[in-house]
């Protein structure tokens, strides 16, 4: 994962859980400027993990890619950094 950076993942849309294709990633909570502290998640060998900040429920699946969710629109892209 170091060559395509940590994916990082958001719950604007207030959705119970977020699938998502990586284990290790960062959750920030909410788009900024409402972002909570940027909080790198590990799930090691379980499935699912809750972000301790906004209680997020993410759940692995397989079938994504490393920086991909369902739904998509909880994948948080810094268009700054990406510049």
């Amino acid at each position: 994962m170091a060559a395509t950076g940590i994916p990082h993942f958001h719950n604007d849309p207030g959705v119970a859980t977020i699938h998502i294709g990586a284990r290790e990633f960062m959750c920030i909570g909410a788009k900024p400027p409402f972002d909570h502290p940027h909080v790198f998640l590990d799930m090691g060998s379980d499935a699912e993990i809750i972000c301790p900040y906004c209680s997020t429920l993410f759940k692995y699946d397989a079938s994504l890619k490393g920086g991909t969710s369902n739904p998509p629109e909880c994948e948080y892209h810094d268009a700054a950094k990406a510049a």
